[in-house]
């Protein structure tokens, strides 16, 4: 399977969860954009390593993680977005010590946190941006003007976030169907499933 580079094309708050935003990666050779759903303090975290003048008081977790691994000559090489299940992004980091790479799983978002802070290249797969990447009718004038901004057009933020939720695959479940993936994905700690699960249960 070939690798596609994605760009980092901002954030977008989310419309209909409260407290998460909306992730828009860019296909580098192409028009498609990958939107994911990601949590507040990830958003905050991306925003500050994305604007260079942020110096935030004290280290966040991310800014630790970074300052430990140059302390131990750990180097992240890139990112890989390598799997998509049910809505949920898997990742992976690629390290490497010493001449020896080891591979680390991670959540997308802070991977992608941890990828702008080592100035690492950030992939993934043709078949997950076949299945998961949209096109978004933005006018390219305003597009390049907006392009170093953070913060996505609100115009297209009902786009992005109805794209990111139909990915969710959540739309289709019963309720009794939605309360026992949620009780399966709180066994296994995986809260941002969970969360997702939860507000569509809310919004029923």
């Amino acid at each position: 399977m070939s690798l596609v580079r994605l760009n980092i094309k901002g954030i977008s708050y989310s419309q209909t969860q409260n407290g998460a935003y909306a992730l828009i990666l860019n296909e580098v050779d192409g028009d498609r954009k990958l939107p994911i759903v990601i949590g507040a303090f990830e958003a905050q975290s991306i925003a500050i390593a994305l604007e260079k003048e942020i110096r935030p008081p004290r280290p966040l977790t991310h800014d630790l993680f970074k300052n430990f691994a140059d302390r131990f000559d750990i180097v992240v090489k890139q990112v890989i977005i390598h799997k998509l299940v049910d809505g949920v992004f898997y990742s992976s980091l690629i390290c490497e010590r010493d001449k020896i790479e080891e591979i680390i799983d991670a959540r997308t978002s802070d991977a992608i946190a941890l990828a702008l802070r080592f100035q690492a290249p950030i992939f993934t797969y043709k078949n997950i941006l076949d299945k998961a990447g949209i096109y978004l009718k933005v006018n390219p004038k305003k597009d390049e003007e907006e392009e170093d901004s953070i913060l996505v057009d609100d115009l297209i933020a009902e786009e992005i976030e109805s794209a990111a939720i139909e990915q969710e695959g959540y739309k289709d479940k019963t309720l009794d169907e939605l309360h026992k993936l949620l009780e399966e994905a709180v066994a296994n700690e995986d809260y941002e499933k969970a969360a997702k699960i939860r507000d569509e249960i809310s919004k029923r």
